[in-house]
């Protein structure tokens, strides 16, 4: 299980030369360092808490 710590951050983008990467900010992709979009999951957390998510992505706050 991953703790996340919600904070302001979004995927942090990455500009090559022909296309851009985004870097997971907030911890739940499962294609690290790269995001994957579950990011959306994190919708109606709140700053400053600690939520736990689990293998079905269900999430507590802790």
């Amino acid at each position: 299980m991953r703790k996340v710590l919600k904070s302001g951050q979004q995927p942090l983008e990455i500009k090559p030369q022909e296309k851009s990467v985004w870097i997971c900010m907030c911890g739940l992709s499962k294609n690290q360092p790269f995001c994957d979009g579950l990011h959306k999951k994190i919708v109606g957390e709140e700053d400053g808490k600690t939520y736990e998510y689990d293998a079905e992505g269900q999430r507590k706050e802790v």
